[in-house]
């Protein structure tokens, strides 16, 4: 079992930066890949970043390639999202998930992720 608590949600003008963290409690931590996910009102969740259970393999979506950096801390029961550039089109809830190492194969489905945060709001003004 993992309870994820997020936060470092707000606003912020766009081509600012936020840092978004995820608290994770449970013993197993480490051994769950994580992932970044957002929903926008009237859409559906989408992937944004993932870490393995070592941190040593990221991935992006496209959308925030080169501007957004998924970090763990294992030590610390934690993973962060750095947000930099931030465009309107980035607003959104934000999710901290985790996913089960041994059963995960599509890392940005949302439906391969086991726990989820409760989100934080992000706002980015034009």
């Amino acid at each position: 079992q993992v309870q994820l608590v997020e936060s470092g949600g707000g606003l912020v003008q766009a081509g600012g930066s936020l840092r978004l963290s995820c608290a994770a409690s449970g013993r197993t931590y480490s051994s769950y890949n994580m992932g970044w996910f957002r929903q926008a009102p009237g859409k559906e969740r989408e992937f944004v970043a993932h870490i393995n259970w070592s941190g040593g393999n990221t991935y992006y979506a496209d959308s925030v390639k080169g501007r957004f950096t998924i970090s763990r801390g294992n030590a610390k029961n934690t993973v962060s999202l750095q947000m930099n550039s931030l465009k309107p089109e980035d607003t959104a809830v934000y999710y901290c998930a985790a996913g089960a190492v041994h059963t995960m194969v599509v890392r940005t489905s949302p439906a391969q992720y086991d726990y989820w945060g409760q989100g934080t709001q992000v706002t980015v003004s034009s």
